[in-house]
């Protein structure tokens, strides 16, 4: 019994040693809190980054997620380690350093190798994710350790300092996680919440050094002159955005040779083309494809009421304007910075007939009155975004609750071959309609792929539409039932688009 004590103390003795003086609970407290919020703040901001590039898709955040908790198990394992090697104090003053300057390189490492990662699939966007956040989580995430083992003076008490400072350090990833979903991300360029966390955890690792008294002067300018050079690249280089909205990375594409003509591009894809000085041009090929259905459910040019899944450019909704007078639009779009940009660059005026209504459309159709609308347009596919939730039965029972008896669900979709979620979305609609047709590009016996629009409706769709683009095939519902085979229909419970969908 008198030994074991006497080893007990012995092991106190040397922890007490080894550690000298550290922080301030308060101020152990506040270094957690800063790493682990740092940490959260450039995760959800990493999913922004990477989305013109790879897609806002399940295998973006989930290479986003993945890479940032191997960084986290990584950095707190060789953290301690270390920690245990070396005098914590110096080693915690260039963990915060060398986090803020990994932080400064996440934007040019992910517009450096954005470009080229783009077509390369999953595999590349784990490359890419991992490259430009594990570093920077593992650094950040040994600051735990690191700061435990100087508050480890009593190793009777470890199991309380331990805990706390997880706790802070918990309490710092919840922080970050929601004032950058409902603070940064609204208010500020994500390039500059970037740049702004990275420089405020180099000024932290800084002000640590001088209170330590562990970085001379030297030193000092020398993580000056790195952030400032880090800074720099990140402002000097090429920014792939007109602007960015809370959803998108926006830019326009005119036309020299035809002025007024503006194509929208929505995270690096082709989104919508609009005519300023001209509503009735309709130049994307399935927007023409539409609009001859429209016009095949009601030749006499009456008003309609429609409904539109999607804004971008709000071509359609401005063309059914244009050419039925009278016509009442409501256009549910995610992202209302959008809307506002077509109201500042794209002469969008919404008004009493031609209205915008900002949310998820999975909630805001919940709001249409039953049989209300002639049609129903969906228009919310881009080539990097997928969006599941308006592609399942349950979706499609709310859209026939909103059609008036006779009217028709128009749905825009992009899918390449082997066409498995063009599959799976025709065999869903074959469950909620009777009619159903589908537009698409195609050679003798074989669906070429890329935009899709499929008609749906539960009363007789016209015989045929009146397409004259060369290559242009209008399939019926034996056609459709024989492409769908085994295709199983997409429910709420099981929607995998994003493994369905094949992309150029």
């Amino acid at each position: 019994m008198g030994t074991t004590t006497a080893r007990g103390r012995a092991s106190q003795g040397a922890v007490e040693t080894s550690s000298t003086v550290g922080f301030s609970s308060l101020t152990a407290a506040a270094l957690v809190f800063v790493a682990s919020g740092a940490v959260l703040v450039l995760e959800i901001l990493s999913v922004r980054l990477l989305t013109p590039y790879i897609g806002m898709t399940l295998e973006t955040t989930t290479s986003v997620i993945g890479a940032v908790l191997a960084g986290i198990a990584g950095g707190a394992a060789l953290g301690g380690r270390v920690a245990d090697k070396i005098n914590p104090r110096w080693l915690v003053v260039g963990l915060f350093i060398a986090g803020g300057l990994l932080v400064l390189t996440t934007v040019p490492i992910v517009r450096a190798l954005g470009p080229a990662v783009s077509e390369g699939g999953a595999l590349a966007a784990v490359g890419v994710t991992f490259a430009a956040l594990v570093p920077v989580a593992a650094a950040l995430s040994a600051v735990t350790p690191t700061v435990a083992r100087l508050q480890l003076r009593d190793l009777q008490a470890s199991g309380t300092i331990v805990g706390r400072l997880s706790g802070w350090a918990t309490a710092g990833a919840l922080a970050g996680t929601f004032a950058t979903g409902f603070v940064l991300v609204p208010l500020l360029p994500v390039s500059s919440t970037v740049l702004g966390v990275g420089v405020v955890l180099v000024i932290v690792g800084i002000a640590l050094g001088f209170y330590t008294q562990r970085m001379s002067l030297g030193k000092i300018a020398g993580a000056g002159l790195a952030t400032v050079a880090l800074a720099l690249l990140t402002v000097v280089q090429h920014h792939p955005c007109l602007q960015e909205t809370e959803y998108h990375c926006v830019q326009l594409i005119g036309d020299p040779e035809h002025p007024g003509l503006e194509v929208l591009v929505l995270d690096r894809g082709y989104n919508s083309e609009i005519n300023l000085a001209n509503p009735r041009y309709l130049g994307f090929n399935y927007e023409k494809w539409v609009s001859q259905a429209i016009d095949g459910l009601s030749p006499s040019k009456a008003p309609l009421d429609a409904v539109f899944v999607g804004g971008g450019a709000f071509t359609l909704a401005r063309w059914l304007e244009t050419t039925r007078p009278g016509s009442r639009s409501n256009v549910l779009e995610v992202d209302g910075q959008l809307v506002e940009f077509d109201r500042q660059r794209l002469g969008l005026r919404t008004s009493a007939d031609l209205r915008a209504t900002v949310g998820d459309a999975r909630l805001t159709m919940q709001r249409e009155r039953s049989h209300s609308a002639d049609v129903i347009v969906g228009d919310a596919f881009s080539s990097r975004t997928v969006p599941w939730q308006l592609m399942t039965t349950e979706w499609l029972g709310d859209v026939r609750r909103v059609l008036k008896p006779g009217g028709i669900y128009a749905l825009n979709m992009i899918d390449e071959q082997p066409l498995k979620l063009l599959r799976a979305e025709a065999a869903t609609l074959l469950g909620q309609f009777s009619q159903l047709r589908l537009i698409t590009y195609a050679e003798p016996g074989q669906i070429i792929g890329g935009n899709e629009v499929l008609i749906a409706s539960n009363a007789p769709l016209p015989a045929q539409l009146p397409l004259r683009e060369p290559g242009v095939h209008v399939f019926g519902r034996p056609a459709i039932v024989a492409l769908v085979g085994k295709a199983q229909p997409l429910r709420d419970d099981y929607a995998p688009v994003d493994q369905l969908e094949t992309r150029r």
